[in-house]
């Protein structure tokens, strides 16, 4: 199935302006389950209840607040929520570039690949540009009465727009606690050192799949053909006391799976 647009904008870099089409560059594939009452097999309806009566309270009656200390809530309005949210644009702004090593991962958030709208003379130049350059932009939007951050990307030949985190959500290295305990044991390094080499390949997406998701829709397949099905707990792995000797076993297991090939 071709992908479809989910949003139409303008990528502003300066006096530019690029038209283009945003495309979703994930697809959530989370088994969802229905909530069926047992046994007439009907689904559950959710509704809201106040606590204190168990009676059911209808949606004009439902206020929002924010709790700013116990039993203390600061009551708004859907008048005065709307009035505090972004003005509508479309235009993906690009603020400035860097390099492409510039932002660590713990800032990017969801991915969409961007696809030229109309001449895509502009747009495959820019790509171009920015993979020569090996850049990435920094970029601000609106969509859907939210307002975004993000970095402006190149994949293969196209453009990838990455939401970025905000910087109150993002936790820095300096507010862990320091490393602590005994000092390194040269070995250890050593042993470490020849198990990263020793592993050292290409990384393939097929080997990520949702092996739990597998299992869960395999499951459902044979229930709904009627087959009977056997359970069986999936097993954990051995967890070891010692770092040198699940690093020795390790290197072991490679040596002999290199022999055996």
């Amino acid at each position: 199935m071709a992908a479809r647009a989910m949003w139409k904008g303008k990528l502003k870099i300066g006096a530019t302006r690029v038209p283009v089409d945003l495309y979703s560059a994930v697809v959530d594939k989370t088994v969802h389950f229905h909530i069926l009452e047992e046994k007439t097999k009907e689904r559950v309806k959710q509704h809201m209840v106040d606590p204190s009566t168990g009676e059911e309270v209808a949606a004009e009656d439902i206020q929002k607040g924010y709790e700013v200390e116990p039993g203390t809530f600061v009551i708004l309005t859907g008048e005065e929520l709307e009035s505090l949210e972004p003005e509508a644009s479309r235009e993906i702004e690009i603020t400035h570039f860097v390099p492409s090593t510039r932002i660590e991962p713990e800032w990017y958030e969801r991915p969409y690949y961007l696809g030229p709208d109309g001449d895509s003379g502009a747009y495959f130049a820019l790509a171009e540009a920015l993979n020569n350059q090996q850049k990435e932009g920094v970029a601000r939007w609106v969509m859907r009465k939210k307002q975004y951050v993000g970095a402006l990307r190149v994949e293969g030949d196209y453009l990838l727009l990455v939401t970025m985190r905000h910087a109150e959500e993002v936790v820095s290295t300096e507010d862990l606690p320091s490393p602590g305990g005994r000092d390194l044991d040269r070995k250890e390094v050593k042993m470490a050192t020849q198990l990263v080499e020793a592993l050292a390949g290409e990384f393939d997406p097929a080997d990520f799949k949702d092996e739990y998701r597998e299992r869960v829709m395999e499951f459902i397949d044979k229930k709904a053909k009627g087959k009977t099905t056997r359970l069986h707990a999936v097993k954990s792995k051995r967890t070891t006391s010692s770092l040198t000797s699940a690093l020795e076993r390790s290197l072991k297991t490679l040596k002999k799976e290199k022999k055996a090939a």
